[in-house]
């Protein structure tokens, strides 16, 4: 491993009760394969574990999100679990510098490999779940998955549809505002304003300022009775 545990642990924000967890998920199997006869054990199982959290986190935070219909929620999550995806979330946290590998997969290439990474995100996932449980896991995972949703072109466009109805009414103007924001720099939350004249008729919160804004109209809509609460 070319760098150490606790610096691995302080970049994903969760430090592990049981450290053989953590090794094993930053494991990979050309690893495992090099050292059959000792105790070392590859991540496959942990990633196994790690997407099924993965997939039920998702869920269900899209299907409380949006107010789609079963097709659009399964493209969308789709999209949010996908090997791309989720290389990305581990290429952001240098998840490569700190895997295991074997002589013959050791080098940059490999390290950086999407598959590689994706797997290594899932088994670091399933690993907090043996470590903490399901609500840790999940608390670890959702502002991935809020990032991803938030930055996906997909993402509903209630803005434009609060702005169709507002136009109706001559005189009426809309305005966003970001009130705050929070959080490390990758992974802020901002949390908008929609005000109708100078009334606040929405408040959202989103890991972009456009998810915030999207959020807020959502809010405001439902304020409207245009969106029916679920």
């Amino acid at each position: 491993m070319n760098k150490s545990t606790e610096e691995f642990e302080k970049k994903i924000g969760y430090t592990f009760k049981n450290k053989k967890f953590l090794k094993t998920a930053l494991t990979h199997s050309s690893y495992f394969n090099e050292h059959r006869q000792s105790e070392i054990i590859s991540n496959e199982r942990l990633e196994f574990l790690g997407d099924s959290v993965l997939s039920l986190v998702t869920a269900d935070y899209l299907y409380n999100r949006f107010n789609s219909n079963e097709g659009e929620l399964t493209k969308l999550k789709a999209i949010i679990v996908c090997e791309k995806t989720l290389s990305v979330f581990a290429k952001n946290l240098s998840f490569g510098d700190f895997l295991l590998m074997g002589k013959g997969e050791d080098n940059t290439e490999c390290r950086q490999r999407p598959s590689t990474l994706a797997d290594a995100f899932e088994a670091v996932l399933g690993a907090i779940y043996c470590d903490s449980g399901f609500e840790k896991a999940k608390q670890y995972l959702l502002p991935f998955i809020e990032k991803a949703t938030d930055e996906n072109d997909n993402l509903q466009d209630y803005k434009t549809a609060l702005q169709e109805i507002i136009q109706k009414n001559k005189g009426e103007r809309l305005s966003y505002r970001i009130v705050s924001d929070s959080g490390v720099e990758h992974l802020k939350t901002f949390v908008c304003e929609v005000l109708l004249n100078s009334n606040c008729v929405g408040t959202g919160e989103g890991k972009s300022k456009k998810a915030a804004e999207q959020q807020a109209a959502f809010e405001a809509l439902k304020l409207l009775g245009i969106i029916k609460n679920t």
